[in-house]
Formats: C-alpha cells, sequence, structure tokens
C-alpha cells in the first residue's frame, strides 16, 4: 500500500496525542473543540497518535451527545483530513467511531512521506520494552480474540472491568520508576533500522522534545508529542519545520 503523503509547503500538517479526554477534564475537552474549530481548519491533515480518550470500552458505549465525532466530522468536512491511531487508552476505537468521525483509523507503526521524506507514526507504548509486565498486558488487550470478548460483555460491565484497570494501572504506574516507562533507546534504534526512515514521531511517555541520534551512521531525529493536561501539545509541520508548539487549556 502506497504510503500517505504530503507536501508542507501547500498547508501545515499537525499532529497531537494523549489528549486523554474525559468528562471530568471539561476544559481538555473545550480545549480541543477550540483546537478543532481554529487552526486546524488550516491545516491539510490532522494526525490523532493515540489515547484521543481517557477510555473507551467500545464504540457502542458513547454517550449520543458527545461532541468529539461531530466536531471531527465537521473538520474533515471542510475537506481537512483526519488520521486515527490506537493508543493504550483508547485500543478498542472501532471503524463506527471513525465513521462518525470523517476519520481513518490507521494500524501502527504508520509509514507516511512528508516532504520526500519517509517518516514513521505510532503511539509510543511499543517502544517501552523495558516495562515487561506493561508489554504482556498489551499484547494480551490487542488481542483480538480478547477484543471481542469484551465487547460482548454488557456495557455496566465494561465500565466496572474498566474501572477496576485504571485503578489497578494507577497503582502499578506509582510502583515504577520513570526510567522503566520511557521508550527504550535499543527500540527506538530498531524501529529506525527496520523501517528505513531517519525520523520517528510518538506520544504516549507525556516527554514532549524532539531528540536527535545517530543509528548506523546516519542522523536521525525522534520527536515525542505532549500530553493535554496541564497545558495542549501539539506538533506543527510547515514550510518543512517541525515545531512543538503549547498552549493553555484555559484559553
Amino acid at each position: 500500500m502506497k504510503p500517505l503523503e504530503h507536501n508542507s509547503h501547500q498547508a501545515p500538517i499537525l499532529m497531537i496525542a494523549d489528549l486523554h479526554l474525559d468528562q471530568s477534564r471539561p476544559q481538555a475537552i473545550a480545549a480541543f473543540l477550540q483546537f478543532l474549530a481554529g487552526p486546524a481548519r488550516h491545516a491539510q491533515a490532522v494526525y490523532i497518535l493515540g489515547d484521543l480518550f481517557e477510555a473507551w470500552i467500545g464504540d457502542d458505549a458513547q454517550p449520543a451527545d458527545d461532541p468529539i465525532a461531530p466536531a471531527l466530522h465537521s473538520l474533515a468536512a471542510q475537506g481537512v483530513a483526519i488520521y486515527l491511531l490506537h493508543g493504550n487508552r483508547d485500543f478498542l476505537l472501532g471503524h463506527a467511531f471513525a465513521e462518525a468521525a470523517g476519520a481513518k483509523l490507521l494500524e501502527e507503526p504508520v509509514r507516511i512521506v512528508i516532504d520526500n521524506e519517509p517518516v514513521i507514526l505510532e503511539h509510543g507504548d511499543a517502544l517501552c520494552t523495558d516495562d515487561v509486565d506493561y508489554q504482556a498486558l498489551r499484547q494480551q488487550l490487542r488481542n483480538p480474540q480478547w477484543q471481542s470478548g469484551f465487547l460482548a460483555l454488557p456495557i455496566a460491565e465494561r465500565i466496572r472491568q474498566a474501572q477496576a484497570a485504571r485503578e489497578q494501572s494507577s497503582s502499578a504506574m506509582s510502583a515504577k520508576s520513570q526510567a522503566i516507562m520511557d521508550v527504550n533507546p535499543a527500540a527506538v534504534e530498531a524501529r529506525l533500522r527496520e523501517e528505513k526512515v531517519q525520523r520517528l514521531i510518538h506520544g504516549h511517555t507525556h516527554r514532549p522534545a524532539q531528540h536527535s541520534l545517530n543509528v548506523d551512521g546516519a542522523p536521525c531525529v525522534r520527536i515525542v508529542l505532549g500530553d493535554w493536561f496541564e497545558q495542549g501539545s501539539v506538533l506543527r509541520i510547515e514550510n518543512g519545520q517541525y515545531e512543538l508548539q503549547r498552549f493553555s487549556l484555559s484559553a
């Protein structure tokens, strides 16, 4: 399949991740809706690299009055391409939601081309290989049979299990070092090497930065998108430049 191609000299490409939208965080929802109605309108494409939502227990469980899908669909109707990747929180996002949002679900890692340069996109959790327990859980949760079984449960039971899983995850994270929950440098180099690219963009770790590294003698760049808790984060790619931008969620 031919990779998606973009020319950043025609219009900007915007990338975001780790919004963790939830009804308990109205400021984040408001900021996202402002983003869609504002700068996103002038983009040629918006990529959401996982964890758009804090939790997702199935497309059928989304409240009918939730504003997110309609707002995304409105943006798509303006001619802006919208692409979604699964995160570790919303790995059950399905094609029903994508269709309602006017978006396209992509399977990671995603290879695209920007200004004739191949670029790899992914959520980032697969690169945190030092966290062995999490990787085992990730493998289970991404298993199609497990997902089918979970989605067949009544919504109330899915909510109960999801809440229990979030509590267990919070407890486990508090006992882990920050280093274990960050990406593994060897995993990053392996991804760049196997995909034969020099630029990797991901989220998940909530540590926005641009990292320079060398892989087999070639200069490479790893760009990490920030989260949407204390402030928002967006990667703006325009006229060949990659700029991480931050903005207030209360604005």
